[in-house]
């Protein structure tokens, strides 16, 4: 999810995007937390070859699912985006690294966390803006604890059901409201 809007908005869509593959081809990285500190190099190389100070950047949650057997071990790296885990009726939370894909006032590398799945987790990917849609009786955000409750919610539906509900209730909350954000939630369950 790129900060920006327009035109400059979509350059660093682009400049971050080429980054983010040119980290995993050229370079064969696969950790998240490398890829993710590799991404951060080439957008801050990249956006210094502009006479423009680009204060804007990305935030991305990234994931690689290894699948062996009965069970699943999950890699993640954030900057800016959680990552949601639903095992059990029970959400876990894993908090990102508090800054984004690139210029920033003391970067910090990412960190990768690794987390054991168990058959039936559902883990959950997303930008701001389901949460930040304005909308309701008094137009205000969606926010995030009214996010993870709708998400709980639905546990016991399929996948597809899930797409179907979230889609629902986004166009149900926004109402009349204009779309204020780009919106993408990914769900794996395992």
């Amino acid at each position: 999810d790129c900060t920006g809007h327009g035109v400059p908005g979509a350059m660093v869509s682009v400049v971050c995007n080429n980054a983010l593959n040119r980290t995993v081809r050229e370079y064969g990285l696969t950790n998240p937390a490398e890829i993710l500190n590799k991404t951060r190099e080439i957008v801050v190389q990249e956006f210094e070859k502009s006479d423009d100070d680009v204060k804007d950047g990305m935030d991305i949650s990234l994931c690689c699912l290894e699948l062996s057997g009965s069970y699943a071990t999950l890699q993640w790296a954030g900057a800016n985006n959680p990552l949601w885990i639903i095992r059990k009726h029970e959400l876990i939370e894993v908090k990102p690294n508090k800054q984004p894909i690139g210029k920033t006032d003391n970067p910090l590398p990412f960190t990768t966390h690794e987390i054991q799945l168990q058959k039936g987790d559902t883990i959950y990917v997303f930008t701001d803006g389901f949460a930040d849609q304005f909308g309701g009786e008094k137009g205000k955000k969606f926010m995030y604890k009214p996010f993870k409750e709708l998400l709980l919610s639905i546990q016991n539906k399929t996948m597809e059901e899930q797409k179907i509900v979230l889609e629902q209730h986004f166009e149900n909350w926004k109402g009349n409201l204009e779309q204020v954000d780009d919106v993408c939630v990914i769900g794996v369950r395992i």
